[in-house]
């Protein structure tokens, strides 16, 4: 399955590039493809060969994918809410620095991660955290320090407990 991660992957390298603008712009053949991105024959067939398993290009002569259906996707990944490039679907990719934007993000990890008015035990809430955070830049723990010096979770009697948002 193609993945906006795969497509940036794929296309990161600079005559895979070029090929796969070349077959959107209607090169078919490897000569065709070769001479509209200006690599050789046989750097455009590798290159066709990686878009082929990356699932951009099928076909003989190739043709690009419709990827309207992954643009779809990306809807769900990406938050159109300000939260990107925070936040990917439920993960934590890292923190603004910025102390509003920084509370928008903490308010939405919190709004997801937990139930407000509940109790959670420590190693619930770092499990929970730990979730979002795998992959990102920032750790649980610090997450969850945010959390509390925000208000977000009150800490006291060895439990923690999810605050309701502000409105």
């Amino acid at each position: 399955m193609t993945t906006p991660e795969t497509v940036v992957r794929v296309l990161a390298e600079p005559a895979r590039l070029r090929a796969f603008a070349a077959v959107v712009l209607g090169a078919g053949t490897l000569a065709d493809i070769a001479a509209a991105s200006g690599v050789s024959v046989k750097d455009a067939a590798t290159a066709v060969r990686k878009l082929r398993e990356a699932g951009l290009v099928e076909g003989d002569p190739a043709r690009p994918v419709d990827l309207k259906p992954l643009a779809a996707t990306l809807a769900e990944v990406v938050p159109a809410d300000g939260l990107a490039p925070f936040v990917r679907g439920d993960k934590l990719i890292s923190l603004p620095v910025a102390h509003e934007r920084r509370r928008k993000i903490l308010e939405h990890v919190a709004s997801k991660a937990f139930v407000a008015r509940t109790y959670y035990e420590e190693s619930e809430i770092n499990e929970r955290l730990q979730a979002w955070c795998d992959g990102g830049e920032v750790d649980h723990v610090t997450i969850r320090r945010y959390l509390v010096d925000f208000g977000l979770l009150e800490r006291g009697g060895g439990m923690y407990q999810a605050q309701p948002l502000p409105m």
